[in-house]
């Protein structure tokens, strides 16, 4: 029987429905305050015109093109080619792999120089591109360029050094090390996302077959490291707040416990159908970060718990199809490629619904392809662009396969 619907059809209807939903969001999150009789505020409705003259439009059609020359691209010629740089069994991939990470790293260190590095809420996360058509208006944030960049590399790694990954210095290691030196740079400035890029990685080492005696040693090194995070926070009054207020916030409610408060004020006060489209309060200088980090606070008070069960739906429908197509891939690089795209977004979207809800401490992760942030919706759609294109060159083998058959088979029978 005949899918009605392929996997990479439905990614694609999820995406376009998630940023469809975040350029509509993030316009009602941004809307300025207007007093209006007795000190409550109030905005004008949101039209259709501001909407589609916002930037975040202009950015979703940026992300749909990159999604879409994504899915187009020649992906299994390129991976032939790309795998072609290991060398026979692997052994000219070290070289390669440093210089990438080397090139990655480089990349996240532009944000400390003068004049280029651009500094928000007191972290050096974003580059400042002068154009001066935009009015010195671009920014990239180079944590989204190393986030999936390391995630091609290492895909990339696991596939052409996969017989050696068991091996510790001839194949963990320096996977590992590839992994750390990028991480650490993004750590001192963004934990949250330095943290779950680590993660991922490692996660994508163990998918590629690192479960060789070495792997399983090295998790002798987790005690230490557990031992050093807790110091790190306990030496620290900053971070031993932040965790106290993910236990209380309710101790410090007007400092370090305030963003996930007003949160859960949100998000309790949507109650079940919301208060409608626009008209949220918390929006309203309650609430920082509601276009960014607390986004889906807002969904949550303006849509209720059919917009939540939506946004839930939507990204839970990415990562089924995407691990579908992850499964039946047989392309070593293009199966751990997948696999580490979609975990990403997944463990991405988990954390910052986690965060929002109180259940973790706040980390500072956006909520991808909803959150505003050009740079994070145009590399977050061309990488599922990648997924997309996965199956649909898997799906143009199988049919070019058969018709070589069927015509073989005409022929013999002429």
């Amino acid at each position: 029987m005949p899918t009605l619907i392929r996997s990479w059809q439905t990614i694609a209807l999820c995406v376009i429905a998630l940023l469809v939903l975040g350029v509509v969001m993030v316009n009602s999150a941004g809307m300025s305050v207007t007093p209006v009789g007795a000190d409550r505020p109030e905005a004008p409705p949101i039209s259709a015109r501001t909407i589609l003259t916002s930037r975040s439009t202009v950015y979703m059609a940026l992300a749909l093109a990159a999604m879409a020359v994504a899915a187009c691209l020649p992906i299994r010629a390129l991976s032939s080619w790309v795998q072609g740089f290991g060398g026979r069994r692997g052994e000219g991939a070290l070289k390669p792999l440093l210089i990438v990470a080397g090139a990655i790293l480089a990349v996240c260190c532009l944000v400390y120089l003068p004049g280029i590095g651009k500094e928000v809420n007191g972290s050096h996360r974003w580059l400042r591109l002068p154009i001066p058509q935009l009015g010195d208006a671009l920014s990239v944030q180079p944590s989204e360029i190393a986030k999936w960049g390391l995630v091609g590399l290492v895909a990339w790694y696991g596939a052409v050094r996969r017989e050696r990954l068991p091996e510790l210095l001839g194949g963990l290691l320096p996977g590992l090390v590839a992994i750390g030196m990028v991480s650490v740079v993004i750590v001192k400035e963004d934990l949250g996302t330095g943290v779950l890029i680590a993660t991922v990685c490692c996660l994508m080492l163990a998918a590629a077959g690192a479960w060789g005696r070495w792997f399983w040693q090295a998790l002798i090194f987790v005690p230490p490291a557990l031992i050093g995070v807790v110091l790190a926070v306990v030496t620290s009054d900053y971070r031993t707040k932040r965790i106290l207020a993910f236990v209380n916030p309710y101790e410090d409610a007007q400092g370090i416990g305030y963003h996930t408060i007003q949160s859960l004020v949100a998000v309790a006060g949507g109650d079940i159908f919301g208060r409608g489209l626009g008209h949220g309060l918390q929006k309203f200088a309650y609430l920082p970060e509601d276009t960014t980090d607390f986004l889906f606070a807002i969904i949550c008070e303006e849509l209720g718990v059919p917009g939540a069960m939506i946004v839930a739906s939507l990204f839970a429908g990415i990562v089924w199809c995407g691990m579908t197509i992850v499964r039946a891939e047989r392309d070593m690089l293009l199966r751990l490629w997948g696999f580490g795209v979609i975990a990403m977004v997944g463990l991405q979207a988990v954390f910052n619904l986690a965060v929002v809800t109180g259940l973790a401490p706040t980390k500072g992760i956006a909520l991808p392809l909803l959150s505003s942030g050009g740079t994070g919706w145009i590399l977050t759609a061309f990488s599922i662009g990648i997924v997309i294109a996965i199956e649909r060159s898997r799906e143009a083998g199988v049919v070019t396969s058969r018709l070589e058959a069927h015509t073989g088979a005409a022929s013999v029978a002429a």
